[in-house]
């Protein structure tokens, strides 16, 4: 182990036996039935701040991206005077969804079933022939009839929704985070590619208790890492939890496409932000989205956020680096769900009480969000 003094607060509280010898994991069902599920959008994913999308992806004013968060419908937009805003993607008239597809440079909202139109401010502009035949609705008020708004947080480049309105403020929220990224300076943050990962045939919470954990790196990535597991050290902070490594040796503008043997931050903020730190100049941001209890839809950006700017070609190479990545990946969480079929697997298995405690801490605090 390379720098004993990161690696005492995990020694430590492995020597102290605060955590039993035999964990167990989530019961299958938290992975495959349909009623966990709603029980997670109802009590989890309802009630806490959500990372939902990438900020520079609603760019100018009139830029609006439909999305979908604990199984309901909302809308992103960005108003005229540069706010990026959430609000519920129904008309206030009769519940019609509003939006269906991602656009550009709206002026307005206009509902395709009765013509109600809301600025980009979600106040109602236009309620067509209310009252009668282009007349008004005696006593009714324009201004109490807007968007339903929905709490909406800006960090750095990535947009948090809270839906039911009652979760801490933001800033207590993110604090385990931002604590795990000091001496990161953000300044320069450069979104320079996105990829689109598909749908992976697994629960959303494999693909977070799998980049959760260190223990998996030498044995699912020895193809594209060079990472010694006794390197590694657990990151548990709150709502924070992750891994992180540290490498004397960093690679160089030529190696970055071709090797993650750098020193590295896998930092989560749950539920289900992911964020990977790659010395000296790359970041990664994951977006898993629920589609069901055995299907996720994944993306990730990578960022530059320090140096000269990357060349097209070293941005190809990592696009393809970090497409093997996943898929590597992808393989392995979905022979976990397809474990989950099997009865054999209710106890929920075991964790490491060494390498695996952060993601002892997600699964109990996914325990502790649905009681």
């Amino acid at each position: 182990m390379s720098d004993q003094a990161e690696l005492t607060p995990q020694l430590e509280r492995f020597r102290a036996g605060l955590y039993p010898a035999v964990m167990r994991g989530l019961p299958r069902e938290a992975y495959l039935d349909e009623a966990y599920m709603r029980r997670e959008n109802e009590r989890l994913f309802a009630r806490r701040w959500v990372f939902v999308a990438y900020a520079h992806e609603l760019a100018k004013p009139g830029d609006l991206q439909p999305i979908a968060v604990a199984g309901q419908p909302v809308l992103l937009l960005r108003g005229k005077d540069g706010a990026i805003r959430a609000f519920h993607n129904v008309c206030s008239h009769r519940g019609a969804k509003l939006v269906e597809n991602a656009a550009c440079g709206k002026r307005n909202i206009v509902c395709p079933y009765h013509a109600w139109c809301y600025d980009l401010e979600g106040r109602l502009t236009a309620a067509p022939h209310f009252g009668g035949f282009r007349q008004e609705a005696a006593g009714f008020d324009r201004a109490t009839h807007g968007l339903k708004p929905i709490a909406c947080a800006l960090f750095h480049d990535w947009i948090f929704v809270n839906l039911d309105g009652q979760a801490p403020t933001f800033a207590d929220y993110a604090a385990p985070l931002e604590e795990a990224m000091v001496g990161l300076d953000f300044s320069k943050l450069t979104p320079v590619a996105k990829i689109d990962l598909g749908v992976v045939k697994a629960n959303w919470k494999f693909l977070m208790e799998n980049f959760i954990e260190p223990y998996h790196v030498p044995i699912v990535h020895h193809s594209t890492t060079e990472q010694p597991l006794d390197e590694h050290y657990n990151i548990v902070n709150g709502l924070c939890l992750g891994s992180a490594v540290d490498i004397a040796r960093q690679a160089t503008n030529g190696e970055r496409a071709n090797t993650l043997a750098v020193s590295s931050r896998y930092l989560t903020l749950f539920p289900n932000f992911v964020m990977g730190v790659y010395a000296p100049d790359q970041l990664g941001v994951h977006l898993n989205v629920p589609l069901g209890p055995g299907t996720t839809q994944q993306y990730r950006v990578i960022y530059q956020f320090a140096g000269e700017p990357w060349s097209e070609t070293q941005v190809a190479g990592l696009r393809q680096l970090w497409y093997r990545v996943h898929k590597e990946d992808h393989a392995i969480v979905e022979r976990l769900q397809a474990g989950r079929q099997s009865t054999a697997t209710a106890d929920g298995g075991v964790l490491s009480p060494y390498w695996e405690t952060s993601l002892y801490e997600f699964q109990r605090l996914v325990r502790d969000s649905l009681e």
